[in-house]
This record gives structure tokens, sequence and C-alpha cells, in this order.
């Protein structure tokens, strides 16, 4: 028995398909026997792993894999393979996943990891399995421990191309548990349709993941399987989890077209130059297709800050004011995330991105805004350098990772960063708090007109005086009318 493991990663309510996992599941299928163990589910992932794998056979494989990104993932993760080594010390644990790839020594070092899977893991999970009792893994792409203790990296295997994978085995998982209500429609599924990204942005954990190599399935690939969502599912929108859906224009473009008569909405994530760059009758098939919000990543409003970031392409500045605008004449919900707190001028960097989201929403009101503070990834760069002259440095174990402290670091809230101090927090809090009541978001779909107004008068004098310290009636009327806050809540 082959156990797959998805951490707890989000609120009840909102989980999304482990897509990361089912990939693995869809290899495995009618070759060895899995199953899927959903943090996000159980309230007991403990007793349901080691009820699958107390019952295995003794004559197959039995293994125990677990993603794992940073944050709330991390900590479930630990605490889960810990209890597991303690019951079942003879059951082999692997992970894989951006945290894995990114700190291998550091998850090989405890003691209850044996193997990682770094990148694209369906390939490097099937050879494993071959080679889990020899003594020497050779299998590209895995990271695994002798038995004297030594930490091995075998080099990185060739990428598979997505349309030469098998589909995801949707009839093995509760679908209507994965189904939500969002802003995009009554029943939205996540969908991830390539993988890896070309760009090298400094903050960005994707670039380890993937080497700037980008994998995508064919526009007919990602209609059959939308129409088999639809038609066997009722699925009435998707959320693209793509690292960056809209590299290939044409593509982009012939899967508008391909998906239109199904009637879905959808949510995908692309970069802001990339998308100024696509033709008008490319966006008019975006928005015929059923584009309703589109994610981007701002990041800043200084062009040296997207510089130090290696955000390249032609990322500038003055972008994202266009993009907003070209959105806006489309009815598309412009996105917009900014990394915030940047070394080695944080408090300034913060106040020219305030006064350039006000320019934002001057444009396009409906503009959603996600604030983050920068955490460092471990990559070359400016960025870094500056970050680890300035005193961070990584955990050095598990347990430590594990930490609230550093689960609230990982989640970008600014925790545990040496340059950004308490009161920079608060005025991006504060900040946040005065911008989400004075454009309530539009993905909320309890809010009334009247309630909006409320909100709109309540903070309008804060808003046009840009007074943003202590909004202590904006936390009183949050708690009265529960309105959605991006910030804290997602969409």
């Amino acid at each position: 028995m082959i156990v797959l493991f998805n951490p707890r990663s989000t609120t009840p309510g909102k989980q999304p398909l482990p897509l990361s996992l089912l990939a693995l599941a869809a290899v495995l299928e009618g070759r060895y026997p899995w199953a899927l163990v959903d943090g996000n589910l159980t309230d007991d992932p403990v007793a349901d792993i080691a009820a699958l794998l107390s019952g295995a056979s003794p004559h197959g494989v039995t293994l125990l894999c677990v993603t794992v990104m940073p944050g709330p993932q991390l900590t479930e993760a630990v605490g889960v393979c810990r209890d597991m080594r303690a019951r079942l010390p003879h059951v082999p644990i692997v992970w894989g996943g951006y945290f894995p790839t990114q700190h291998a020594e550091t998850v090989l070092a405890s003691t209850f990891v044996d193997f990682v899977v770094r990148s694209q893991g369906e390939q490097a999970l099937m050879g494993l399995i071959e080679e889990i009792s020899a003594v020497q893994v050779r299998t590209p792409g895995v990271s695994w421990k002798q038995a004297d203790g030594q930490i091995v990296h075998n080099p990185a295997g060739p990428m598979i191309a997505l349309d030469e994978l098998p589909d995801l085995p949707y009839a093995r998982v509760d679908m209507r548990r994965y189904l939500q209500p969002t802003y995009l429609g009554r029943r939205t599924v996540a969908h991830n349709s390539s993988f890896g990204c070309p760009f090298a942005c400094s903050f960005c954990a994707v670039v380890a993941m993937t080497n700037r190599r980008w994998l995508a399935q064919s526009p007919a690939r990602i209609e059959r399987v939308l129409r088999h969502l639809v038609e066997t599912y009722r699925v009435d929108s998707v959320q693209m989890h793509d690292m960056d859906f809209f590299i290939s224009e044409a593509r982009v473009a012939e899967f508008a077209e391909r998906i239109a008569p199904l009637g879905i909405s959808w949510w995908a994530l692309g970069r802001v130059d990339t998308l100024m760059q696509y033709s008008d009758a490319t966006w008019e098939a975006m928005k015929r297709s059923g584009l309703k919000m589109l994610f981007s990543g701002a990041e800043s409003a200084s062009d040296a800050t997207l510089a130090a970031m290696n955000k390249g392409g032609k990322a500038s500045a003055r972008l994202p004011l266009e993009l907003a605008r070209r959105m806006k004449s489309y009815g598309v919900v412009p996105e917009f995330s900014f990394v915030l707190g940047s070394p080695p001028d944080p408090i300034g960097d913060m106040d020219r991105t305030f006064d350039f989201i006000r320019a934002i929403k001057r444009v396009n009101p409906a503009t959603e805004v996600i604030l983050y503070t920068y955490t460092p990834v471990p990559m070359d760069g400016s960025l870094y350098a500056e970050a680890s002259r300035l005193g961070f440095a990584f955990p050095k174990t598990l347990e430590e990772w594990a930490s609230d402290e550093w689960r609230q670091v990982m989640m970008r809230r600014g925790d545990g960063i040496p340059w950004i101090d308490g009161s920079i927090r608060r005025q991006v809090r504060n900040f946040e708090r005065v911008l989400n009541a004075f454009y309530p978001t539009v993905t909320d779909r309890r809010l009334t007109a009247l309630r909006r107004m409320v909100l709109k008068a309540a903070s309008g004098w804060r808003y046009a005086l840009k007074v943003y310290t202590a909004p202590i009636e904006l936390q009183a009327l949050q708690r009265f009318m529960r309105y959605q806050r991006p910030e804290t809540t997602g969409f």
C-alpha cells in the first residue's frame, strides 16, 4: 500500500483538489495499490494513515508519500511523520514539493524522512518504488540517506511532457468535497494545466522546482479534461493553479476558443508584462470563454526593486496601471499581489507601494490587492545576499521550521524578518483594513449594496486623509458585519 498524504493547508470548506498527489496517483493506478489521506478532510490523519499501512500486505511495497509546502502544511507534515515513524518505523517516508526540493538537506537530517523527491515527481516516484530496498538508490531527482547517515543528491533527470502523463483518477476521490462555491461559481474545481515557469524571480520557490522549464498540456487536453468535469461532476467554474498559465498566447487563445461552449467561468495566474503583450483578439476570446478574474504579481512600485527581484521579461512598475485599465474594459477583475519590505529600505518601499495601490484603485476600483512581506528563498541574487547580510538565516531543523514563529514567516506575514519590525507589520495590516473597507472585495457574495455603502462611509475619511493608524472602528465593524477580508480569508 502506498499512502499519499496531503497535510492540512486551508480552512474547512475551502479545500482544493490535492492535484500534485493525484498526479502521482495517476501513474500508480493499476500498478500499485494506493490511497489518499487529505489532512483538509480528516481530524486524525495519523490514525487514518496507520490503519491503511498496518493492513497492507507484507509482500508488497509499503510507502508514505507526503507533499509539503512551507507554512501550515509543513507544520502538520512534521507532526504526522514523527508520529508515523514511532508507530510504524519500518515504513519508508518520502517528501516532495516546494519545501523539500529547496531544503532537502534539512529534511533528510531529520529522523523521520528517508527520501526526498525533487521537482517533478511522477517518474522519480516510480523509480524509487523499484529501488526502495536497494542499498544504492540511483533514481534521478531523488535525495536519500546512506546507512552511515550521509546524504546523497542524485542528479536531476529529464522532465516528462504533461500530455504524456495519464489523467487524474477523479473517480477514486469524493469529488463532492472538492467542489466549492466561490466568486467564480457554485461548483468550482481546481485544475493544473502546466508545470514550471521560464522566469527566475528571486522571491519565488518555483525556480528551484523547475529550473526555468515550462511544460504545458495542450489546449485539446485541457478541453477534454474540463468537459469531463463539467459533464460528470457539474462543474461550472475552474481555478487554474498553474505557476503561470499565460506563458504562450497561442495556447491561451486556442484554449479560450475550445472551452467557450462549456459555459464555465475561470481564474488563472499570469505575468503583467506578458498579458500586456496579448492582442485585443486574444483578450476578447478570453472574456468570451468565461475569464472572470486574473491574478498577477505587480510586486513593487519601483523599477529598481523589480530589477533586484530579478523579475525579468519587460517588467516595469507602470505596467500594472495599464493592465488594470485594460482589464476594466473587458470586465475582468485584476488581482494584484505586492511584496513589501524589501531590504535595505523597507519603510520607503512600503510607503511607495501604498501610494501606488491607491493609483491603481483610481484606474480600476475593482482591482483586488494582496500584500505580502518579503521572505527570502535560498537562491543567488542581490535580495537574498542583502537579507543574509542583515541577519536572516533559515532554520537548521524541521522542528524549528514547524514552529509557530516560522509558520508565520513562511506565510509572508513579516514575523521573524530582521529588517521588518512590529511597527511595519502593523502599518501594513492597518492599511489593508482601511483599503478593504473603502473598497470591499467584489468576491464577497454576502455583502449587500447597503453594507458596502456603510463600509465605504465608515472608512472614507481615513482613506481620503491617509490616516491608517489604529482603525479600531473598522475592527468593530468587521466583527459586526463579518465581511470578507482577502488578506486574511482569501477569496
